[in-house]
């Protein structure tokens, strides 16, 4: 997969020729200063490249079609300097199969006084142009992020990168491979899905490998390997267990399922605990440390919940301030409006949530039948988050993505021996915990501190699936009236 700092986001500029020549070179002028600009500032993930000056529906086809078989374009960022008759567009945005931002700015900040005239006015029409260009993507219903304010300023610079990091998580999306090592949990319902519909969607590749394969892997590893990853663990982690043997088997795991998942080309994986024929240990530190280096993975088989994490770790690269997988355990409930979320799992929450340095730790599972494996133990950080829950709904998928704002887990719970994030969900649990269950959100989700729901929600639109948003301001009859009429319109999609 391209790196996010690697791709391209091909900047076209509209305008005619009704101009003339010497007013679409000051258009090319200042669509190049523009693209120079964003790319100095330092504020965009991605690189913008200016292309042309669109003045025919054959150019804007052709650079369309360029885009889309360009691997490295990731999005194209149209803006109208001039009027540009948004019919010269149709045919061009009608084969446009990269997401597509519409920047709504003018090359000049104000208006200026004394040089204002007719002149000035006929090349600087951006707030019109942009108009017109506007109802065409509303008028073919294509599915755009619309960004206004101007080019310079940091809040303007801030929209187009979320846009350009959902843009890529898209593009990483059509290639996202998923291992499963297991089936689902035997009559878990959330945890299935249609397969082939999620890769129609979304790209998504999701094929079961026998866990028997993987064991030939395990076998394979030497002990020199072993050592070396165990020094790893000593650099980045605390040991807390005398338990060597155990900590030595779970990087014997990992370093196996590194081989078997880059071989692949794979990005997540799943497995299960009544799954694990001729493994000693149900993974846990290795799980861990996988994620840290930016798979996604689902426990009981979770397919969809590993895919989704890939895709949101894909968003966040570069910059992630944490993105696991994540379970609601259990509740503390207190008086006004305080009540608070205790996420975790057995074994397997990505250590880029942690707060501090975490602790290797050896404990008996209690399911599974098979050794006690080693996992990290920590407290999850305090911030502003997401917990993100894609669910298949018969015929078509939903996203629902909540606002939290994880604190510092109130009590120490010292004989809890697993990694845990606390947190408030918005307006309130109560609130959002209902709204979450009508909704349908599953047990499992992903937390991410980077990942934004717009971010989401553009994702969502692109993917051209329903978009479920649980908000400070949630009012459960709003909430259950516009799930209905959602449901409705879906229907008949």
């Amino acid at each position: 997969m391209i790196a996010l700092k690697d791709v391209e986001f091909w900047f076209i500029v509209g305008s005619q020729y009704l101009y003339g020549a010497e007013a679409l070179e000051q258009v090319a002028a200042h669509a190049e200063k523009m693209a120079d600009g964003f790319n100095a500032a330092g504020r965009l993930p991605g690189r913008v490249v200016y292309k042309l000056v669109a003045t025919t529906s054959d150019a804007i086809e052709q650079v369309i079609d360029d885009a889309n078989h360009d691997k490295k374009c990731a999005g194209i960022i149209t803006w109208m300097h001039t009027f540009s008759p948004s019919k010269m567009w149709i045919r061009g945005l009608g084969k446009l199969q990269k997401p597509y931002l519409h920047l709504h700015t003018q090359f000049n900040r104000e208006i200026p006084n004394e040089a204002i005239d007719m002149d000035f006015m006929n090349l600087n029409q951006s707030a019109h142009g942009d108009r017109e260009h506007g109802f065409i993507g509303a008028r073919m219903r294509l599915p755009r992020k619309v960004v206004v304010g101007y080019w310079e300023d940091a809040a303007v610079q801030k929209k187009m990168a979320g846009w350009m990091r959902t843009a890529y998580g898209v593009l990483a999306s059509r290639k996202v491979k998923i291992a499963r090592f297991s089936d689902n949990m035997r009559d878990v319902a959330v945890t299935e899905g249609d397969k082939v519909e999620t890769q129609i969607k979304f790209g998504w590749s999701v094929n079961t490998y026998p866990v028997g394969e993987l064991v030939t892997y395990i076998d394979k590893v030497t002990e020199t390997e072993i050592d070396a990853r165990m020094k790893e663990y000593e650099k980045k982690y605390t040991m807390h267990t005398d338990d060597v043997d155990s900590v030595r088997y779970q990087a014997k795991m990992e370093i196996a399922m590194e081989n078997f998942l880059v071989q692949g080309e794979f990005d997540g994986f799943v497995n299960h605990f009544d799954d694990l024929y001729g493994m000693e240990q149900l993974p846990g530190l290795a799980t861990q440390n996988l994620t840290a280096q930016g798979y996604g993975f689902g426990p009981e088989g979770d397919w969809k919940v590993a895919a989704l994490a890939s895709v949101m770790k894909y968003i966040a690269q570069g910059e992630d301030k944490g993105t696991a997988l994540m379970e609601d355990y259990t509740y503390n409930f207190t008086a006004h409006g305080e009540s608070l979320i205790l996420g975790a799992h057995m074994l397997e929450v990505c250590p880029s949530v942690a707060a501090d340095r975490p602790r290797i730790e050896v404990h008996p599972l209690g399911i599974g039948g098979k050794a006690a494996p080693a996992r990290l133990v920590f407290e999850g950080k305090a911030g502003s988050a997401v917990t993100a829950s894609l669910i298949d709904m018969g015929g078509r998928m939903r996203l629902i993505v909540s606002d939290v704002e994880a604190v510092k887990p109130i009590l120490p719970m010292p004989n809890l021996p697993v990694a845990r994030v606390m947190w408030k969900p918005l307006p309130n649990l109560e609130t959002a915990a209902e709204a979450w269950i009508i909704a349908g959100g599953a047990h499992h989700s992903v937390l991410s501190y980077s990942v934004t729901a717009e971010q989401l929600a553009d994702w969502a639109e692109i993917m051209d699936i329903e978009f479920v948003h649980i908000t400070r301001d949630t009012d459960i009859a709003k909430f259950k009236q516009n799930l209905l009429l959602a449901d409705i319109a879906w229907k008949f999609r």
